[in-house]
């Protein structure tokens, strides 16, 4: 039963954080706050919050690399199946070498380069976003924490 509710928890975390980030994008078209990436995120800081994949570091600088990677290749070199395939390898590097690995990230390239994003992507949905989703993250911890000790 215990790790049923901890599942219903991690569910319930990553409904809240795609929730609001939908929320806010619906309602202030001009400003994205979305991007697919994101539900992969959710599995990570909810399902599994004590991964070190999924601490705020990780998360927030881990998106905030490899997207910036993205929006180098597509603004400086070119979108093309060898600099997609290159981006995603110096993306990943990047993260392993800042110690920041956060796996969703490593979509970012992809995503950015076959959008054509540009810089503005970074803070928006990016950092944003992903701030976003840790602190409903840390919200959420507390919460199932407060559970756990009270029902144990």
């Amino acid at each position: 039963m215990h790790n049923l509710i901890l599942a219903l928890f991690a569910g319930l975390g990553a409904s809240l954080a795609i929730g609001v980030l939908s929320f806010f994008d619906a309602t202030y078209s001009h400003i994205a706050l979305l991007m697919a990436p994101f539900g992969a995120t959710t599995v990570l800081v909810f399902g599994l919050p004590d991964s070190p994949l999924a601490q705020p570091k990780n998360v927030i600088l881990g998106h905030l690399i490899t997207a910036f990677v993205g929006v180098f290749f597509t603004q400086y070199i070119g979108v093309t199946p060898l600099t997609l395939a290159l981006a995603t390898g110096v993306a990943v590097s990047a993260m392993l070498i800042t110690k920041t690995t956060h796996p969703p990230a490593g979509a970012n390239p992809l995503l950015v380069m076959l959008s054509g994003q540009g810089w503005i992507f970074l803070l928006t949905p990016v950092l944003v976003g992903a701030i976003a989703i840790v602190l409903i993250g840390k919200a959420m911890q507390l919460a199932r924490q407060q559970w756990v000790s009270e029902y144990n």
